[in-house]
């Protein structure tokens, strides 16, 4: 249930290699989010974990706090009575809230259906990320079907009982997977993008932007080459660095490469992006009016429309 080091290695993915610089980022992602997976399941404690992951670079600090929300996820769902997922989320997961519910997302799609954890507690608003992070694992894992070949996987969708919105936010987390799947190039990645149909990319760039900012990877004249060639779609590449923007600052972990993409990507500095995603987050509460339009749906358009405008090359 829980990958191999070896699984996250460009060469084996078979994703595209963009040279070193990029290589050594996206595999130092891959490690990070296991070592955060592997202590997750050694130490069983979220307060055990978060002092081990507490001392690893800043730059990459988020992707093992994925990986141990992964693990709890796993053990919920393998041992009988086990609450530790909340427990993290209640305590040192609680400042990587959008990374850690993406990390539920992969368990998900590692466990079979009856050992799915309950999203019923989660955030009404971010729980939307749980599925993100399974479109990501699919993407990731599964390239050739769910990327090359377009397809769509409905099971979280219909076993959640969250609907057709559910297949949005995977769409979402498989534009991030773009960004490892096309090695950080933004030709390769919009290549792959544009073969999508066009009431899909939306979501794809979304995630794309995302990527770019929270993982990195590309320099300013990539990134604005990323800009250039998202063209009508700039408003949802923007919404995602923006978010990217909010997860590192609201983690204490904002890094230079962040600051780039919110320039680039959201017109603005790092912290007045994510600054605009709170200031635009709807309430949470009630029940939701439109499930094929939820709220989170209503935050992203309406993030999108405000930073689309923006030009972008403030660095």
């Amino acid at each position: 249930m829980t990958p191999n080091a070896s699984e996250t290695t460009v060469e084996t993915r078979g994703f595209h290699d963009k040279g070193p610089q990029a290589r050594q980022v996206l595999e130092t992602v891959g490690e990070s989010f296991l070592t955060g997976l592997g202590d997750a399941v050694e130490t069983g404690s979220p307060a055990a974990t978060d002092e081990r992951l507490a001392a690893l670079p800043v730059r990459y600090q988020g992707f093992a706090y994925e990986g141990a929300a992964m693990g709890f996820a796993l053990l919920d769902g393998l041992l009988p009575g086990s609450r530790r997922t909340a427990a993290f989320l209640r305590g040192p997961g609680a400042a990587h809230v959008y990374m850690a519910y993406v990390g539920i997302g992969w368990a998900m799609a590692r466990l079979p259906r009856p050992l799915w954890p309950d999203l019923r507690g989660l955030d009404p608003l971010l729980r939307w990320l749980v599925h993100d992070g399974y479109g990501f694992h699919q993407a990731y894992f599964h390239t050739d079907k769910y990327v090359h070949r377009q397809a769509r996987d409905p099971r979280a969708a219909r076993w959640t009982g969250d609907g057709a919105y559910a297949l949005r936010a995977a769409d979402q987390g498989i534009g991030r997977a773009l960004w490892f799947v096309g090695g950080t190039d933004p030709d390769q990645v919009t290549g792959m993008v544009e073969r999508f149909p066009a009431s899909r990319r939306p979501d794809l760039y979304a995630g794309v932007g995302l990527a770019a900012t929270y993982a990195g990877g590309a320099d300013e004249a990539e990134l604005h080459r990323l800009r250039e060639r998202a063209g009508t779609y700039r408003g949802s590449l923007a919404q995602g660095g923006a978010f990217a923007a909010e997860a590192r600052i609201r983690a204490g972990l904002l890094v230079s490469h962040t600051e780039l993409g919110a320039a680039v990507l959201c017109g603005t500095d790092a912290q007045s992006a994510a600054r605009t995603s709170r200031e635009l987050r709807p309430d949470a509460a009630g029940t939701e009016d439109d499930t094929a339009y939820p709220r989170y749906e209503v935050w992203r358009a309406a993030l999108a429309r405000e930073l689309a405008p923006r030009e972008g090359g403030l660095a």
